[in-house]
């Protein structure tokens, strides 16, 4: 029976061990303690959301500055392959001039040897400026088939010596600084 009474003479403890979460129950903690917790959490949350908004910021403005870098380097590329054979055509120019004037003296002149030695100056300016610009030409006669630098258009009967080796060259192949740019025609032996 004493205990029915201290139950009934402290109803606050009989409450507070039914509703823990009744805040009006505890007489040991302030009023106002469990009253500043939601305002903690939403602060936290406004500061998550500012955080989500700024770093949503950044994105937005480096994928804007990545697209523009994409269309600035678009941009460039075109106009690099446009002019790209502008300085090689520069220097051919000198040579189109050359082949203009010799053109004039076929015209003007019945003396053969002077056409001719004309020609031949102006091809071998051709060739040097070419050179000049990074273009070899590949020497395949008389070399072993190799079908990385050679194509073959067809094989002939030849000697022994000349079994497997280019024996004749249809169109002279040729290098742009190291690089293939054109296969070799070339008959081989068989």
């Amino acid at each position: 029976m004493k205990q029915n009474e201290e139950k009934a003479a402290n109803p606050a403890e009989d409450q507070a061990t039914a509703d823990p979460m009744n805040i009006n129950v505890d007489e040991n903690v302030a009023g106002d303690q469990h009253l500043n917790e939601p305002v903690a959490e939403e602060s936290e949350i406004e500061r998550l959301n500012a955080q989500v908004a700024e770093l949503n910021d950044r994105y937005l403005r480096q994928a804007a500055e990545f697209d523009n870098f994409k269309r600035r380097n678009a941009k460039e590329r075109i106009e690099l392959i446009q002019t790209a054979g502008k300085d090689v055509i520069t220097s051919l120019l000198d040579v189109l001039d050359d082949c203009e004037r010799a053109e004039q003296q076929m015209d003007k002149t019945d003396d053969i040897k002077q056409v001719r030695e004309g020609i031949r100056l102006v091809f071998n300016k051709l060739r040097n400026t070419l050179s000049g610009r990074g273009l070899k030409p590949m020497e395949a006669k008389g070399t072993t088939f190799n079908a990385d630098l050679h194509e073959a258009i067809t094989e002939i009967e030849a000697g022994a010596e000349q079994h497997g080796k280019v024996v004749d060259e249809v169109q002279k192949g040729y290098y742009l600084n190291d690089k293939i740019i054109r296969f070799a025609k070339v008959v081989v032996g068989k």
